[in-house]
């Protein structure tokens, strides 16, 4: 079956602090597959390294068949790069000023030099496709952000629910399309028929994401202003504005009732069903685990301890020991 996602030997270490040691994880196309665990376990600090927010102190991750998370490689010698444009200028100016050239024109040079080094150094923070195919041209490697991994095609929501909370319903899901639209600021800007061509699709679009989280009709709601379990969906509904192939959930039932989690898992289900998404998620409900899972991996420790179907990891003698805190008489 194909990999969405392969981890090898991911390990991230806060000071004195091992929070994730040498982890090997794989999850299928199309799979639902849960990371459980101990409080403390490394889940949130695992699922934060496979989304960019951390980078691993060792090992790597593929998502998308390229090497997307890993250590830093050569990163000194990007700031080296970014120098030669403007140095090259300024060694022209200095040659022209020396063999008599104008004084307009050495002005004209340094204002150059200052102007390229601006469009550098923004092109250096922003990291667009072509800056980056070209620093890995030269042997640089930098572990992929939080937005590239978006636009790589990984979607997630958070432990905490993190919504615009002065925006509404249709805007917060609509932000989430950002990385997907094509159209130019030019085109923004001009408002050109391309532009409100897709302000018009992708309000369409936001409204069948809502439609299919359960929020159909609440387009003109402060996002705030939605009950708990509503505001879980609308996160859910953001994370599959920007079309990911593996969607992230981050203990998606937290905080819900009995009725609020079973219709939440049965969502899930219908994700991968009618959307062919890949899912993993964090969970500390046992029964939505068992009842959706392909796969289940346990953390403790920060250390991968069992791995399996959810009947092999409920038998699992390591698994008992970690939950209950005793070993198994």
């Amino acid at each position: 079956m194909t990999e969405v996602l392969k981890a090898e030997r991911v390990t991230k270490q806060f000071g004195g602090l091992l929070a994730v040691n040498e982890v090997d994880f794989t999850i299928p196309a199309q799979a639902i597959v849960s990371l459980i665990g101990p409080n403390g376990a490394g889940k949130t600090t695992f699922f934060n390294i496979i989304a960019g927010i951390h980078d691993p102190s060792a090992g790597r991750i593929e998502f998308g068949g390229e090497t997307r998370i890993a250590r830093s490689r050569r990163s000194w010698l990007e700031p080296l790069l970014w120098l030669v444009a403007p140095a090259i200028i300024i060694v022209i100016t200095v040659v022209l000023g020396a063999n008599g050239a104008a004084e307009s024109v050495i002005i004209i040079g340094l204002f150059l030099t200052i102007i390229v080094l601006l469009i550098v150094l923004v092109t250096g923070v922003a990291r667009p496709p072509w800056y980056q195919h070209l620093i890995t041209r030269v042997g640089i490697f930098r572990s992929a952000r939080p937005n590239d991994m978006v636009v790589a095609g990984l979607g997630r929501t958070f432990q905490n629910i993190r919504l615009f909370a002065n925006m509404t319903v249709l805007e917060n899901v609509l932000v989430g399309m950002h990385a997907r639209l094509k159209a130019s600021w030019l085109d923004a800007l001009l408002s050109t028929p391309a532009d409100r061509s897709e302000e018009v699709t992708s309000r369409v679009r936001a409204r069948e994401l809502l439609h299919l989280v359960g929020l159909k009709g609440t387009d003109d709601e402060l996002a705030k202003n939605l009950p708990y379990g509503d505001q879980r969906r609308l996160e859910i509904a953001r994370a599959l504005a920007s079309n990911p192939v593996l969607l992230l959930l981050d203990e998606p039932t937290a905080g819900m009732n009995p009725r609020e989690t079973q219709e939440l898992t049965d969502l899930i289900g219908r994700l991968r069903r009618d959307l062919g998404l890949t899912i993993l998620l964090i969970e500390h409900d046992m029964r939505v685990v068992m009842g959706i899972s392909d796969r289940v991996t346990v953390l403790d420790h920060g250390e991968k301890i069992a791995e399996g179907t959810p009947d092999e990891v409920r038998r699992n003698p390591k698994v008992i020991e970690a939950y209950l805190g005793a070993p198994v008489e």
